[in-house]
């Protein structure tokens, strides 16, 4: 049997040393924290690692300091746009969805798309029928909006700006956030090992604020910020999406390990300090393999994560 293991991301991005105040990073870590938690308890209990990683992107979609579902970044248009998937390192099968702006957790619409089976990505409109079909949670658009998101798009819009969620801050918001909200990779995600060492990954996004309607990132890509096989590892990647797009970066943890016969750790640092930087990418990813080892590199200042292992405490951290 496998000892389980799980992490989790919250994003990647920016940290000033003005803007971690005690009280800010306190609800980060208590989050983290408690997602984990429940998670983990999951897997204690001998549940699978694909249930694990759908609850914490869940929990993770349902709290508003992060950006999936509520609290979701708003496009240029003022409105939503999710994309979230999962994969199931059993038998490589794979579920997503891109551009819906009504499903209340997307994570569960892209795993129903995996075991339906029929295709692997659906976006738009088509997804969110198909959700409606399967009696999955259907919410009005404002459901996402947070007064914090709106200011955000209106400061960065002013600007005349695209940004990643955790990456390019006015001053008063640095001296409010652990992580510039406006210079944070804002993609949420989970990976984990259960007691057969079966492994899965789920990504979840609300993309970039004041993006073009229809922008799609590497979060549903399959091998871009996506990607499972139990004989290698778990990936969910969070950053400069059109870079780990090019850079296949998901599914090139996993090549390296097995056509160059890297570790987890030697895989994963070089995806993210080489590939990605030669390409103009920030971010990180969070990995796990079929020994329950793991991986959370990142090449910004911070990224949100924290980590579990069998029965021990969760362990959550922002900086480096």
């Amino acid at each position: 049997m496998t000892l389980p293991a799980l992490a989790l991301h919250g994003g990647a991005g920016t940290i000033t040393a003005a803007s971690l105040s005690a009280d800010d990073a306190r609800g980060y870590h208590q989050a983290l924290h408690d997602i984990a938690a429940a998670a983990q308890a999951l897997l204690l209990e001998g549940g699978s690692a694909l249930d694990a990683v759908c609850l914490a992107v869940q929990m993770l979609e349902d709290c508003p300091l992060f950006n999936a579902g509520h609290g979701a970044v708003f496009t240029h248009a003022a409105t939503h746009e999710l994309d979230a998937a999962v994969m199931d390192g059993r038998d490589l099968r794979a579920g997503a969805i891109a551009g819906v702006s009504r499903l209340r957790n997307p994570v569960h619409t892209a795993r129903a798309v995996m075991e339906d089976g029929t295709h692997v990505l659906l976006a738009g409109a088509g997804a969110e029928a198909f959700a409606q079909e399967r009696g999955l949670a259907s919410v009005d658009p404002t459901y996402f909006s947070t007064p914090m998101r709106r200011e955000q798009l209106e400061r960065v819009r002013a600007a005349g700006r695209v940004v990643l969620d955790h990456d390019g801050a006015a001053a008063a918001d640095a001296a409010r956030t652990p992580l510039d909200e406006d210079r944070k990779m804002g993609t949420v995600g989970a990976v984990a090992v259960d007691r057969h060492g079966h492994l899965a990954a789920a990504t979840s996004t609300g993309g970039m604020t004041n993006k073009r309607v229809g922008r799609i990132g590497d979060s549903p890509l399959i091998g871009a910020g996506t990607y499972a096989d139990d004989r290698y590892a778990a990936i969910s990647c969070t950053g400069s999406g059109e870079m780990f797009i090019r850079a296949a970066a998901a599914y090139d943890v996993c090549a390296r390990m097995r056509y160059a016969g890297q570790s987890l750790a030697e895989a994963a640092d070089a995806v993210v300090h080489q590939s990605l930087p030669a390409l103009g990418g920030t971010g990180g990813l969070i990995a796990v393999d079929r020994h329950g080892n793991l991986a959370l590199p990142f090449n910004t200042e911070g990224m949100y994560r924290a980590h579990v292992r069998g029965a021990e405490a969760p362990v959550t951290a922002i900086h480096r």
